[in-house]
């Protein structure tokens, strides 16, 4: 895929790249580079694994930049392999200058990010309006239009991917029925107008101070409103509530020399919008931190928990009752949860395997108790000489102990106690809980025990810490190293 970028790279420019270096790409499931000549003439390479969604992006970009709008220029695009080469726009996203302003005026939104998102809302109409007469919509991708079946999906991701790995309790019929009451009313709105789809900061670059604008590939025939709830509800932009009202009054103003808006009609749609968007981006999260196991994804879940709070304190615009309990459950357990950034000192839940032949483990919180569990009973793999030299660790491991029943069981127990004594000790304030797994050698059952319910806890309760401890880890016969764990965590696990 380089090779094609730097071919694309070579017939626009005229000369090859001295350089291509990887750029990240957030949560896409595009790469991007930025390829720089001797000159120092730059430019991003882009691959996308969808042919249909890369089509759609190349298609508005052009349509876009033909009506002079601020996007990327395709430099050349090969289809068939799915590379394009496109305007290198710089690296500060909007996000980064809210950053940046957060850390020099020490606010959370600094009065200076006020008059940029001005200009981002006013431009914002201008592509929803006049760039939704000008595109080709029969590429949309998936779909022409963010209609029914498209807002059903949204839902059921967030359903799925959010409510049920998360655990959080609800009725699914009651639900559903909440789902089909929302879906129509949100399908009243005008819906004939470009949506952007994933309208956030992250997808707004600032150059010379003016915005420029990416990753509009899902795009779609739609209803005004999404686009400026997803802005303004941005989990981890954090915008406050007053300040939400003025910019949200600064858009409908330069909305209105595009098209007739009837306030009152629009802010009322506009509220359920931006309950679909919050939910949309929840699922998100939850499939990239909770399904894909990338846990810096489950740390914007207390911001869109706190953007809930404020839904829930202003009234659901519809009587949703069983979503109204489904939102409340997720305020209370996470809107209270600091920031990662600032984040105090919480629930730590300090995790241990050991050999029994040295004794019980000390306690490392400092507050006594806690579990111990005695894997001994369990089929021991130890004793096998295929295994004797791996630790609960390994695949092979693993997959020894999870083709029994024992273990199974065990877990299933051993899980059953552990979620209820974390769900409590969150309720109840608590900073510290102990749980402990012992076997004959503490090197294969304790210790697949002990991961085992690491990641469980991680995966489930994500705003506790969790630290792991293989007491015994230096006797082992060959100490294995765990790539899931980066040298800073061992350290701060105490390994």
């Amino acid at each position: 895929m380089q090779q094609l970028m730097i071919r694309l790279f070579e017939e626009h420019f005229g000369t090859e790249p001295a350089a291509v270096l990887d750029v990240g790409a957030h949560g896409s499931n595009r790469s991007y580079y930025r390829l720089v000549g001797p000159a120092m003439e730059t430019a991003i390479g882009s691959t996308g694994p969808d042919r249909d969604e890369n089509r759609a992006f190349i298609s508005y970009s052009r349509s876009f930049r033909d009506a002079g709008f601020n996007v990327p220029e395709i430099y050349g695009y090969d289809p068939e392999a799915g590379v394009w080469l496109q305007e290198d726009l710089g690296d500060t996203t909007l996000y980064d200058a809210l950053v940046l302003a957060r850390q020099r005026d020490g606010s959370p939104f600094p009065h200076s990010m006020i008059g940029v998102y001005e200009r981002v809302l006013e431009e914002l109409p201008r592509l929803q309006v006049e760039g939704g007469r000008l595109i080709d919509f029969s590429v949309a991708y998936p779909r022409a239009a963010f209609d029914k079946q498209s807002i059903r999906w949204d839902l059921n991701y967030f359903k799925y991917h959010f409510l049920k790995l998360a655990h959080v309790p609800f009725n699914e019929q009651r639900l559903e029925q909440d789902f089909g009451t929302l879906t129509w009313f949100l399908l009243q709105a005008p819906t004939d107008h470009f949506l952007y789809r994933d309208f956030q900061s992250r997808n707004i670059m600032l150059r010379e101070g003016e915005p420029w604008f990416v990753d509009y590939q899902g795009g779609r025939r739609g209803a005004l409103q999404y686009d400026v709830a997803s802005l303004l509800y941005d989990a981890k932009a954090a915008i406050p509530e007053d300040v939400r009202e003025r910019l949200l009054q600064h858009y409908i103003e330069a909305l209105r020399d595009h098209v007739e808006v009837d306030r009152d009609a629009f802010l009322q749609h506009y509220r359920a919008y931006v309950i679909v968007r919050v939910l949309q981006a929840l699922g998100a999260y939850g499939y990239r931190g909770f399904y894909e196991r990338k846990p810096r994804f489950l740390s914007s879940v207390p911001y869109a928990a706190r953007n809930l709070a404020a839904i829930l304190e202003r009234g659901l615009p519809l009587e949703t009752a069983e979503l109204q309990r489904v939102l409340q459950r997720i305020v209370e357990r996470w809107a209270g949860v600091p920031d990662q950034e600032d984040a105090g000192p919480g629930l730590t839940v300090r995790i241990t395997s050991f050999s029994y032949k040295k004794g019980y483990p000390e306690d490392a919180g400092g507050h006594g108790g806690g579990f111990v569990f005695d894997c001994r009973a369990l089929p021991n793999p130890g004793r096998d000489v295929q295994y004797r030299d791996l630790c609960g660790r390994d695949e092979a491991v693993i997959r020894y102990l999870e083709g029994r029943e024992e273990p199974t069981s065990f877990w299933r127990n051993v899980r059953s106690l552990v979620e209820g004594q974390v769900e409590e000790y969150l309720r109840r304030g608590f900073t510290s809980l102990t749980v402990s797994f012992g076997c004959t050698g503490g090197q294969h059952r304790s210790v697949y025990m002990a991961e085992r319910t690491a990641r469980h806890i991680t995966d489930t309760f994500p705003e506790v810490r969790v630290q792991v401890k293989h007491r015994e880890e230096q006797d082992w016969p060959r100490p294995p190293e765990d790539p899931r764990v980066e040298p800073d965590e061992q350290e701060a696990a105490g390994r």
